[in-house]
């Protein structure tokens, strides 16, 4: 206990006496959590834990990195010493956001694998992210008692008490698509946050209390008393290996700086600055302690103090000397058959099927054991489905859906799909899980087909958009080989989770080199359903596409989500992908694909015009998703064959060249349109415009859209 409390403190007062001024968000006040965590990991690992996931905030964050994580601090010491500009153009985050990942030997010589996860400075969010992990682990361990990954979440006493993030994820812990078999929370309980005081920044006594939904074990202990901290972890280690249940250590404890070594706190909170001035460390307290009780002389304590300071003196030294090396390569590992980067760097793949096989497919996945009885309606459509393709009919996005997942899982990929509704699917067009009428027994078709060990999962999630999302982007972060997609129940809805985007899908490989391939399913489309059920916000999305970091695609056929999902895992570049998927669609008789098209076709980007003949066409109408089919109806019953519609299937990455070739057949000065739905200031609109005179120099285009409007659509 002694040893880390020491480590603790000099380290910190080493960083404020060398680099005097910057920002380092020092855990002075609360040295306690770094004995704590290495006793929590000791006693964890004697327990059977093999991986430990930790979530925390900035706060002591760089001493975690080098006391608990064992990072060198060499590393630590370049990020404050760096004065080259050169290497911090465009991308990065602030060292106190940065992950780590290490293996680490016990001193009983057990080995732990230790992650610690990137995060933003949006507190609490990375809490999901952090299950998300812990359940992909599991999963891949084949772990059905979750002991041998645990997830660790450190929090502040404000932000736990006041980010709704926390309940989301809180919610989570026992429900069957996202348990991870209990995780330990420490809060670092400095009692004020930033400047408010604790009176202000919550309505309950503790701020722990919102863990009473879960009744599950808070132990309040005194971080200025290492021996009781080190008796509530002991206890907390052992409570959650043997019920898997969440506990919570609640550390009271202070913080001798303000919010950051830059800000002063006696403006705010004067009394309690008084009484932290006249205060000695915790590890002088300690010390004297134990000093007083004779298990140590001051000598020895002294001791200690001078080699970890001589330790530091030799790494600062050294970094100034000679330099650093790089960071690891993240991409090892899990991750070493696959990347990043830009698009046009990783080939397209080969998404076809073997009609026979897929048939064969279709008949396993709509089919249900003898006795299972059905609802009539959803026996009806399965028996459909079957019969169309027999009698040579064209299917219908659900089954093209659904044929894709099951190609996949029949491969030995792995799906996981999650959201509200999402095994029904919001608009009845799923059914991937089915229930007897008679007895409520669940049926899953498309898991039968699996070869992997739960190849094909699908979870109804609560009703939570952030907490969800923000689970599914982990569980994307350490499954690179599974087909990971978060359903919206609308995609109007999708800006609860916007800080789960905006600080992490949209970013997470520019700032901390960290690749996912999450898809989201946003259903949008303008139907008639008001402002709350139209638009997934398409224009969000593409406003923050830059360097090849996310797919954006708006779909019009069957064929192309069936493409675009095998696409998806197939091919080994790994970035988001944004669907805004369909509504009426999913039943329009126009929007059909045949059997051959999904067993011989490709994903197309861009879809040209095959009825207008180039050489004819006065007009060239550019659009995408669901408005083509609105522009077809109004072209057939107008008998017009001068118009061509060219269909721009996914948005981003934009492969301008390949939609200059679609265009190059129509003469020079046909009049080039953008049509779309949405209202003119929202849409792809700005972004097609912005994106066009790359592409096309001075060649002109124009919008047909809604006129611009605060909301997206009228009631």
């Amino acid at each position: 206990i002694l040893t880390k409390l020491t480590d603790a403190e000099i380290f910190e007062q080493f960083l404020h006496t060398k680099f005097i001024g910057a920002k380092r968000f020092s855990v002075e006040g609360a040295e306690s959590v770094i004995p704590m965590l290495d006793l929590l990991i000791e006693r964890s690992a004697e327990l059977g834990v093999e991986e430990v996931v930790l979530g925390m905030a900035h706060r002591g964050r760089l001493n975690v990195m080098v006391n608990i994580m064992e990072m060198n601090v060499r590393e630590i010491f370049a990020g404050f010493d760096d004065d080259n500009p050169e290497l911090h153009l465009g991308g990065g985050d602030v060292k106190y956001h940065l992950g780590y990942s290490v293996d680490r030997m016990t001193p009983a010589g057990k080995s732990v694998h230790l992650t610690l996860t990137f995060n933003p400075s949006h507190l609490e969010f990375v809490n999901p992210v952090v299950e998300g992990r812990v359940r992909a682990k599991q999963d891949r361990r084949q772990d059905p008692d979750r002991g041998r990954v645990v997830p660790l979440l450190i929090h502040g006493d404000a932000a736990f008490a006041g980010q709704g993030i926390v309940t989301e994820t809180l919610n989570l812990s026992y429900l069957e698509g996202y348990s991870t078999g209990g995780t330990i929370h420490i809060v670092v309980n400095n009692q004020v946050g930033f400047t408010t005081n604790p009176s202000e920044s919550r309505s309950t006594r503790y701020c722990t209390d919102v863990t009473r939904m879960l009744r599950c074990p808070v132990f309040h202990v005194n971080g200025e008393d290492p021996e009781a901290v080190a008796q509530a972890v002991t206890l907390a280690a052992e409570f959650r290996q043997k019920f898997h249940r969440d506990v919570v250590i609640d550390l009271y404890c202070y913080r001798k700086y303000g919010h950051n070594e830059a800000d002063e706190p006696r403006f705010t909170q004067p009394l309690m600055y008084d009484a932290i001035d006249r205060k000695k460390t915790v590890r002088e307290e300690y010390v004297n302690r134990l000093v007083q009780t004779g298990k140590i002389t001051q000598e020895q304590a002294d001791e200690i103090i001078a080699r970890r300071r001589a330790s530091l003196e030799a790494a600062l030294q050294e970094i100034r000397k000679n330099g650093h090396s790089d960071a690891p390569n993240s991409m090892q590992g899990l991750w070493s058959n696959y990347r990043g980067g830009n698009d046009d760097d990783v080939p397209d793949v080969d998404t076809s099927y073997s009609k026979d096989k897929l048939v064969g497919l279709l008949r396993r996945i709509n089919t249900v054991p003898d006795g299972v009885k059905l609802n009539p309606k959803v026996a009806r459509l399965f028996r459909q489905r079957i019969e169309g393709v027999q009698q040579g009919e064209p299917v219908d996005w659900g089954t093209a859906e659904t044929l894709a997942y099951a190609t996949l899982v029949s491969e030995g990929h792995r799906v996981r799909i999650s959201g509200q509704d999402s095994r029904r699917g919001t608009f009845s067009h799923r059914h991937a899980v089915v229930y007897d009428r008679e007895t409520g027994e669940a049926e899953c078709p498309l898991a039968e087909v699996a070869t992997a060990p739960d190849g094909f999962v699908v979870f109804d999630s609560p009703l939570s958009e952030a907490g969800v999302l923000g689970f599914e982007f982990g569980f994307s972060l350490d499954s690179p080989d599974v087909l990971t997609i978060w359903e919206a129940q609308f995609g109007d809805f999708v800006n609860g989770a916007q800080v789960i985007t905006d600080q992490l899908l949209f970013s997470s490989e520019d700032k901390w080199e960290r690749l996912s391939g999450i898809v989201l399913l946003l259903p949008h489309a303008f139907e008639g359903q008001g402002p709350e059920h139209s638009s997934a916000r398409l224009e969000r999305f593409l406003s923050q596409c830059a360097e090849d970091n996310i797919q954006v695609c708006n779909l019009t056929t069957p064929a192309q989500i069936f493409h675009c999902l095998r696409r998806q895992v197939l091919r080994p570049w790994r970035k988001p992908l944004v669907i805004m998927s369909p509504k009426s669609l999913l039943r329009h008789p126009a929007a059909r694909s045949t059997v051959e098209e999904l067993a011989t076709g490709e994903f197309q980007r861009i879809i040209k015009d095959s009825v207008v003949k180039p050489s004819k066409a006065r007009r060239v109408l550019l659009c995408s998703g669901k408005v083509y089919y609105d522009l077809l109806k109004a072209r057939d019953e107008r008998n017009i064959d001068d118009i061509a519609i060219v269909r721009v299937e996914q948005l981003y990455p934009l492969r301008g060249a390949e939609l200059k070739r679609v265009l190059r057949y129509y003469k020079d000065g046909t009049d080039l349109v953008w049509v779309q739905e949405e209202p003119w200031n929202m849409g792809a609109w700005y972004y097609v415009r912005a994106r066009f005179p790359d592409i096309f120099g001075k060649r002109d285009i124009r919008c047909m859209s809604r006129v611009e409007s605060a909301s997206p659509a009228t009631g």
